[in-house]
């Protein structure tokens, strides 16, 4: 799952969301330097991240991309699925993604002393070009696979995997839908406990 999802899988919860956000650039033992609900938001990301690895129908998602884009294929389908998410987020809240989206990025701006220098860099850049809600229309999955083969230094070759998503893009989605329902599912009682 790609920034979308975990934000979405947070539950609403300021701090849970960004740690969640955040996750990927606090290594090791480190989330213990940040709140409780931050950290909270963190371990919440590790979880989801290795229910989605290990998940039946992700890997189905993977094996589509292997040959043209190896070890990148779940990036990938990590990007394909936040689409999904954004294109069905009728389906997961009753809020407008893009209301939900300028509601996540207010909570960025107030809490951006917390956030890593990393993503202090890139979160503006991020909330200015709008990418949470570009994730909804193919062009912008497009842009993204485009910086992210550009951040490989174009050895990915991710900007071309839109056509995969296109070819098998009824496959792809219902494959997201079995991991996000579990997802949810595994969210809901993490927060709970």
């Amino acid at each position: 799952m790609n920034y979308l999802a975990h934000i979405f899988l947070s539950e609403g919860q300021p701090n849970v969301m960004i740690g969640n956000f955040i996750a990927d650039s606090i290594k090791g033992s480190k989330y213990s330097t940040y709140p409780s609900e931050i950290q909270k938001g963190i371990l919440l990301h590790r979880q989801i991240d290795t229910m989605t690895d290990a998940h039946p129908a992700f890997r189905n998602s993977t094996k589509r991309l292997h040959k043209n884009y190896g070890h990148y294929s779940g990036i990938i389908v990590d990007i394909f699925y936040d689409h999904f998410l954004a294109k069905n987020w009728a389906e997961y809240s009753d809020v407008p993604l893009a209301d939900y989206i300028q509601e996540f990025y207010k909570i960025l701006r107030n809490n951006f002393e917390v956030l890593p220098p990393n993503i202090q860099k890139m979160a503006p850049l991020m909330m200015d070009s709008n990418w949470l809600l570009s994730y909804a229309n193919l062009e912008g999955i497009d842009r993204v696979l485009g910086g992210m083969n550009r951040r490989t230094k174009n050895r990915s070759g991710m900007d071309k995997a839109g056509h995969e998503l296109r070819e098998f893009y009824t496959l792809f989605e219902a494959d997201f839908k079995v991991v996000m329902k579990d997802l949810q599912k595994l969210s809901t009682a993490y927060l709970a406990a």
